[in-house]
């Protein structure tokens, strides 16, 4: 359900034919999905789209300018990322052996929001969020990585 939700965002990305998270929705809707604003937002961020000005100064949705090396971080960390838990303001991501550093580079080249600072070991990574509530949006994030 996931999967195919995003790949519909991104079908109405390549499509040019949507300019805000309503939008999304509502072609969400008509393709059979149905999806919260929430939900939503979470896929704009884990699919890295950006808003960019078009002609005429209307903006709109774009795929990364390396959607294809996007892609294929995504299919690495889909398959190093092993889980993603949780506790107080730490996030723990357990990654398959030797994979973590990899990982964690990826994660501070764009960190996620409110990740303070990551320490990453031969399996495991850190990451210090700001806050509770902040810890829960990182590892949301971090499973989206992972295709959970």
């Amino acid at each position: 359900m996931k999967n195919r939700r995003q790949q519909l965002i991104l079908q109405a990305v390549e499509k040019g034919e949507v300019s805000t998270q309503e939008q999304i929705i509502e072609y969400l809707r008509a393709h059979g999905e149905a999806a919260a604003q929430a939900t939503v937002s979470r896929d704009v961020k884990v699919l890295g789209l950006r808003k960019s000005a078009g002609p005429g100064g209307r903006t709109s949705y774009e795929l990364p300018p390396s959607s294809a090396e996007s892609a294929r971080r995504r299919t690495v960390l889909g398959s190093s990322i092993l889980s993603v838990e949780g506790a107080g303001n730490i996030a723990c991501v357990r990654c398959s052996p030797g994979m973590a550093q990899g990982v964690c580079a990826f994660l501070d080249a764009m960190p996620p929001e409110g990740v303070i600072g990551s320490l990453a070991g031969d399996d495991s990574i850190f990451l210090l969020c700001r806050g509770e509530a902040e810890m829960r949006a990182v590892v949301e994030v971090v499973l989206g990585f992972a295709g959970e």
